[in-house]
């Protein structure tokens, strides 16, 4: 760890490195969105303090933090906090929730938060009347289209005040769909951006961003907390058709997303400057091609029956931290910024970088 990544007044980005706040205490916005009002930018994410290494705490509710200079941020306060008295609260932090997305609907002024929960695989919708709360929850138990519902992204178009999901149906299915006027639900019919797929190439953490007129939306596999390669694809319209343009992580060592999984991509006001916001989930797990070709062998085999990982590799993946036996609590933040070949973004290792 780097001196200037511990310092309170940073100024500069040190991606997998510990990132404090400005009173000194770890960051914990995983799974983490942004969003910019008035000069200011607010990061959201789960608060992942009191999760441990096969411990029954999944989330500790979810946190917001705000800054003005990306670089140096005060926590606000939880704006969802975690209710572990009340055992059938969904809020209790034995429930699987995570990576929270949050629209301002211009139409009536609300803020609307949706979260998700995997333990039963669907959404909660909450508002508020200011960003930092409080939250009133509107929809407890959401499922699109009645499907099992996991990552997602939610998405404003400023200039007619529509909004839009991109999500993970079924463990198989990206889909996209036009939100209500209210945001708080769906409407209209959806349309598929990847069709059925098994893991580990089913597609998740959907991020969603535009550029020059063209809507760009960035995935990862399904591996559980450990990474995986990347994938980027382009559409002309929200609903798409979406092209896949391959993968974005240029000279990628990790075969895995230099290592981490992405959950936002947002441009930095005034510039264009696109960053990606990812996770690096378990630190001390380390991905290598090597690892992945495991991953790819011993998961895809229960569709591809050519494939024959051997019990080495099944003992690999058994001991890899996956979900369940993944200590979140140490992971760490990987931010980078996009460089453009034409239309094609691209994303390159750095250790530090400013913007």
């Amino acid at each position: 760890m780097t001196q200037d990544s511990m310092a309170k007044d940073r100024k500069s980005f040190f991606p997998g490195q510990l990132w404090t706040d400005t009173d000194g205490n770890p960051i914990e916005a995983h799974g983490g969105t942004m969003y910019q009002e008035d000069g200011v930018y607010y990061w959201l994410g789960e608060d992942k303090s009191h999760t441990s290494k096969r411990g029954k705490t999944w989330t500790w509710g979810i946190r917001l933090y705000s800054s003005t200079d990306l670089y140096n941020w005060k926590f606000e306060r939880h704006i969802i906090e975690p209710e572990p008295q009340n055992k059938k609260s969904i809020f209790h932090p034995n429930r699987r929730l995570d990576r929270p997305h949050l629209l301002r609907n211009p139409k009536t002024g609300k803020y609307v938060l949706w979260v998700k929960y995997c333990d039963k695989n669907h959404y909660a919708v909450l508002t508020a009347d200011q960003i930092t709360g409080p939250y009133t929850l509107v929809e407890p138990f959401l499922q699109p289209y009645g499907h099992e519902s996991g990552d997602f992204d939610l998405a404003l178009d400023t200039e007619k005040g529509e909004a839009y999901i991109y999500f993970e149906a079924d463990h198989q299915t990206l889909l996209v769909a036009k939100l209500n006027e209210e945001f708080t639900n769906v409407q209209g019919e959806p349309s598929i951006v990847y069709d059925v797929l098994k893991p580990p190439l089913t597609r998740e953490a959907p991020a969603h961003f535009m550029r020059n007129g063209k809507h760009y939306l960035i995935t990862s596999g399904m591996t559980g907390y450990c990474p995986n390669p990347t994938e980027i694809a382009v559409a002309d319209d929200w609903m798409g058709p979406f092209t896949v343009m391959g993968d974005p992580c240029v000279d990628d060592a990790s075969s895995a997303s230099f290592n981490s999984q992405p959950s936002h991509v947002f441009r930095v006001e005034g510039t264009d400057t696109y960053v990606m916001m990812a996770d690096r989930w378990v630190p001390d797990y380390v991905m290598t091609k090597e690892r992945y070709d495991v991953f790819y062998r011993v998961i895809y085999s229960r569709v591809d029956k050519s494939l024959h990982p051997s019990p080495k590799d099944m003992l690999a993946l058994a001991k890899a931290p996956l979900m369940g036996s993944a200590d979140t609590s140490k992971a760490r933040y990987v931010w980078l910024p996009f460089t453009w070949e034409e239309e094609f973004p691209k994303l390159h290792w750095k250790e530090s970088w400013s913007l």
